[in-house]
């Protein structure tokens, strides 16, 4: 029988995150509405040599839990362990049974920006100092940036769909939409997604630093990344896993599973414009979010709430305001604008689904969390960014932004569910 993809429905059932606002949803949600900061001076490395001294990094992370054995643990690179610890705690959100469910129908995308960059600096360095006959049979397995998603089938024996996309600071969100074709398509039933980043060494601070991408306030790591506002000065790097259960509702149903949410539409467009900087006006950004809402059949009225991409950097945050007034005209001064990257950096890779799970939430509860570091307004960004603290604000719907170098643009939409 042809499968309708109208007909079938798509909900979040599961979420798990690993942030530098804790390695959990509560304490990551928590924080978040309570306006704290995991940004501050890099301890991972010495990085007083670099222009940028400051990341949201992960602090006190124990991947081992979400692992079989510390053998495991030790074969992956942190990006992976991210990804794995975040799924799992998904899968442990949800409540769903392994054993009762088609596992042929459980699918995996769960992307990176770039992937092992930490394996790739540590055995580039065995190389050049003790030859290749030293480099670790498993180098390549743990640098390649579809590992995550690897391997979180192979410990829950998840032989649906499975692959890893990789589109820059777009890469979760799009991985989250391809999840959502996938279930209305009918090719699964459930699907992890969701993506996960771990840049936080000498050579990826280093290689922003170059491009003169980052925020260099490091005498204030807690407000150096200050999203729409006028004294921004670029962002700041995090870094992290977030992953979400999406699942077609029927099957959720039946299950009795708790529904966060419904996840309702995507957009996915390409500004073709330039490697690093945002097309005209935000022209690509206003492209997807239309297509997000008419794949959703929702007209632009209906969103309550977008968690904007908004990274701290002088030319995104105008494009991206621009953007939102093109779509959504005299409705963008009714509507909530926030970005979290105040709080936790920006997490690259991982960030899309980070923040979708925020959106979850704020759908959830009714509470929008805040752009943090906002004291002066720029008047090139021009609408309500819930400046410094969270808001009590009914949230029906949400667009979550996320754009990426060379000019990758997703949108998601989510709303609250309504059986």
């Amino acid at each position: 029988m042809a499968i309708n993809p109208a007909d079938r429905r798509v909900v979040i059932t599961g979420l798990g995150v690993v942030s530098p606002l804790g390695h959990d949803v509560g304490t990551f949600w928590n924080n978040l509405i309570n306006g704290a900061c995991g940004i501050d001076r890099i301890t991972a490395f010495d990085a007083t040599a670099f222009t940028t001294q400051i990341a949201g990094e992960v602090r006190d992370f124990n991947p081992a839990p979400a692992f079989p054995s510390p053998k495991e643990v030790r074969r992956t690179d942190r990006y992976t362990q991210f990804g794995v610890h975040a799924a799992w705690q998904a899968i442990q959100d949800s409540g769903v049974d392994l054993t009762q469910v088609n596992l042929d129908e459980f699918g995996v995308i769960i992307g990176s920006g770039i992937g092992g960059l930490q394996t790739t600096t540590e055995q580039h360095k065995i190389l050049l100092e003790r030859g290749p006959g030293r480099l670790s049979p498993f180098m390549i397995p743990m640098l390649i940036s579809n590992m995550a998603s690897g391997i979180v089938s192979m410990y829950h024996n998840l032989r649906g769909p499975n692959f890893a996309t990789c589109s820059a600071c777009a890469t979760s969100s799009h991985a989250l939409g391809e999840a959502w074709r996938t279930i209305k398509m009918g090719d699964a039933n459930l699907m992890l997604a969701g993506g996960a980043e771990a840049t936080i060494v000498p050579i990826g601070i280093g290689g922003f630093c170059a491009m003169r991408a980052m925020s260099t306030r490091n005498d204030s790591p807690k407000t150096s990344s200050r999203p729409f506002d006028k004294d921004r000065d670029g962002f700041v790097m995090g870094e992290g896993s977030g992953v979400l259960l999406l699942e077609e509702l029927q099957h959720a149903l039946k299950r009795g599973a708790r529904i966060y949410a419904e996840l309702a539409g995507y957009g996915n467009t390409a500004d073709a414009y330039h490697l690093t900087s945002p097309s005209e006006g935000g022209e690509g950004a206003a492209r997807c979010m239309r297509m997000a809402l008419r794949s959703a059949g929702m007209n632009p009225e209906s969103i309550s709430y977008i968690n904007a991409h908004g990274t701290s950097t002088p030319q995104g945050d105008i494009a991206e305001t621009m953007a939102v007034k093109t779509v959504f005209g005299p409705h963008a001064r009714n509507l909530v604008v926030s970005s979290t990257k105040g709080a936790t950096g920006h997490m690259l890779g991982a960030a899309g689904a980070v923040e979708m799970i925020a959106c979850t939430k704020a759908l959830q509860t009714d509470i929008v969390p805040p752009t943090i570091n906002y004291t002066t307004p720029d008047p090139l960004c021009d609408l309500d960014y819930v400046p410094n603290t969270a808001r009590e604000w009914k949230v029906n719907a949400i667009i979550n932004n996320s754009f990426g170098f060379g000019g990758h643009n997703a949108s998601v939409i989510g709303r609250k569910f309504v059986g």
